[in-house]
């Protein structure tokens, strides 16, 4: 026998229990559709970047014709996605190959020293070199770890990732009694832009969780923590109360 008092029980109806499927579903496959997506129009991009400079006799389709015979209308257009990506990634290991050696790195300098002598050039070539060699090249330099700063003011923190110790002229200059170290604060959702930011060392607290968690972190908004709660666990939350 139920009274008044009783707390009511709430019945999933058909609508929300298909609402809630679907939300789970999008879940799952929004990130394997975009990374999908994603790769197939990087792989896209690369191939019309590269099959221009690759002469027409060569292309997948000229040799499956002339392989097989194939003329007037029976010819065959062929869109081999990726096989571009293959020859890029050969052109420019053969470069380096020769990059490496002694004339290879007799060539370059000479081209070096002549678009040094083009102003306008000369400041673009060296912005994107030094761009370079910074993500490619100088693999060994990178964030030493994640940690938490008080930005933009006191009693606001923010999540950053420690460069390197603050040096030269900067160092110098601050007013500071103790060392400083560089802060790279990334924005949400996009990380690759953010604010080099110098602050006292003993101002900065180093976290434990890796720079991968760190930066999921900062893309998923808050939504995802190390060793915790993650974005579906939420939503699946969200579900159980709507239910």
């Amino acid at each position: 026998m139920t009274t008044p008092f009783d707390p009511e029980t709430k019945r999933v109806g058909v609508f929300t229990s298909l609402r809630n499927s679907f939300l789970t579903g999008i879940i799952v496959i929004a990130p394997v559709g975009l990374t999908v997506w994603l790769i197939w129009t990087v792989v896209g991009w690369v191939d019309g970047f590269v099959w221009p400079f690759v002469p027409a006799s060569y292309h997948p389709e000229e040799l499956i014709n002339r392989l097989f015979g194939w003329t007037g209308e029976n010819r065959i257009d062929v869109n081999v996605r990726g096989l571009g990506v293959v020859v890029f990634l050969l052109f420019t290991i053969i470069v380096g190959w020769i990059a490496k050696g002694l004339i290879g790195r007799s060539m370059i300098t000479f081209a070096e020293s002549l678009v040094d002598r083009t102003p306008v050039v000369r400041s673009i070539y060296s912005g994107i070199k030094q761009l370079a060699e910074t993500v490619f090249a100088q693999s060994e330099r990178s964030f030493e770890k994640a940690c938490l700063i008080q930005y933009p003011r006191k009693g606001i923190w923010a999540v950053g990732f420690i460069s390197t110790e603050a040096k030269g002229e900067i160092a110098e200059r601050a007013e500071t009694v103790g060392p400083m170290v560089s802060i790279f604060v990334p924005t949400t959702p996009n990380p690759t832009s953010g604010f080099l930011l110098f602050f006292p060392k003993e101002d900065v607290i180093e976290l434990d969780m890796s720079i991968e968690d760190a930066a999921k972190l900062v893309i998923s908004a808050g939504l995802v923590y190390p060793n915790g709660q993650d974005a579906k666990d939420a939503v699946e939350q969200q579900f159980r109360k709507a239910s």
